[in-house]
């Protein structure tokens, strides 16, 4: 299982990236220019990101893993949410931000 810490360092390789809580303490959102990529839910255990995906690679993404589903408070089409139970590997996780950060700078 990824910890929450790894999911920051994660996140924080970043450049131009803010944190910040406009939702509440408990949903740490990271953004590029004020375009969200990233929810990070760390009051729940296990621990949940949502993240920018491509459609059909969320589409294969949430037929593959049963932790992996629709955001549910975004855009379902365009985000998906993973629940950290190592179901995914740390590269997988790491692959999945990156994606979801660069769909965020090409939507700035």
């Amino acid at each position: 299982m990824i910890s929450y810490e790894t999911v920051c360092e994660l996140l924080s390789v970043y450049e131009d990236v803010s944190k910040d809580y406009p939702f509440n303490k408990n949903i740490e959102v990271y953004s590029l220019d004020e375009i969200m990529f990233a929810l990070i839910y760390k009051d729940l255990s296990p621990i949940q990101i949502s993240l920018r995906c491509d459609r059909l690679l969320a589409k294969h993404l949430k037929e593959k893993y049963e932790t992996v589903s629709s955001a549910k408070d975004l855009n379902p089409k365009q985000w998906i949410t993973v629940i950290l139970t190592g179901q995914l590997s740390e590269e997988e996780i790491k692959d999945l931000i990156r994606h979801s950060f660069e769909l965020a700078k090409q939507a700035k």
